[in-house]
């Protein structure tokens, strides 16, 4: 999924963005308010991780904002208070979780799966097609009875292509899922990672080009 961590401490900020990026999710991170809203505006996230108390405009209000718009990402709100009053009014604002700190990296990343399969149309959680799984909670991936190691833009992509349930999925829309906002537009990142895909999941080939327009399951 693409998400976003906003969060003004930045040693914590870039260890939640790498242990989700370890799980092969495209993370963009920013440290204030003002610079989420700029983010969001630019980009379309599946999940905001989103810190209460940030400088220049108050989680309170970034949340308010995104909350109100009509396709806005889920909100996973962090808040140093674990108390219920607090909780409640994080709802109140439009927050669709909570996770007071000090939290678990894994019950993190839970949390966001969860928040990630409602979003949209709703998907199950393990992805299927055919004799092909995927299990984004536990980061794996089987044909039949073979176990399929992939890598994480690999496993993204592929993640990316089920969810699709068959449907053509561009180029463009794989790197902004799986890479995330420093990824070069004209890079052939999409085309390498589909070959090597290709290899791993093995004969008869699933992944299908569609000239010109992307990529599908079969």
């Amino acid at each position: 999924m693409r998400l976003l961590v906003v969060e003004d401490e930045p040693t914590l900020a870039e260890a939640i963005a790498e242990w989700l990026r370890a799980e092969a999710h495209a993370v963009d991170v920013a440290f204030d308010g003002a610079s989420a809203l700029e983010h969001t505006s630019v980009n379309d996230y599946d999940v905001v991780i989103l810190d209460r108390d940030l400088p220049v405009i108050h989680g309170d209000e970034v949340c308010r904002r995104l909350s109100a718009l009509d396709e806005g990402p889920s909100i996973l709100m962090l808040t140093a208070s674990a108390e219920v009053p607090e909780r409640v009014a994080g709802f109140a604002l439009g927050a669709d979780d909570y996770v007071p700190k000090p939290f678990a990296f894994a019950e993190l990343t839970a949390r966001v799966l969860a928040l990630g399969r409602r979003s949209g149309r709703r998907l199950p959680p393990i992805l299927t097609r055919g004799e092909l799984s995927l299990d984004p909670a536990r980061h794996e991936v089987f044909r039949g009875h073979r176990f399929v190691p992939l890598a994480k833009k690999e496993f993204g992509v592929l993640a990316e292509l089920l969810r699709a349930e068959g449907a053509v999925v561009s180029a463009e829309t794989l790197l902004t899922k799986v890479w995330d906002e420093h990824a070069d537009p004209f890079t052939g990142a999409v085309k390498l990672t589909i070959h090597k895909l290709r290899r791993k999941l093995g004969e008869p080939e699933l992944v299908e080009t569609v000239t010109g327009v992307g990529y599908r399951i079969r």
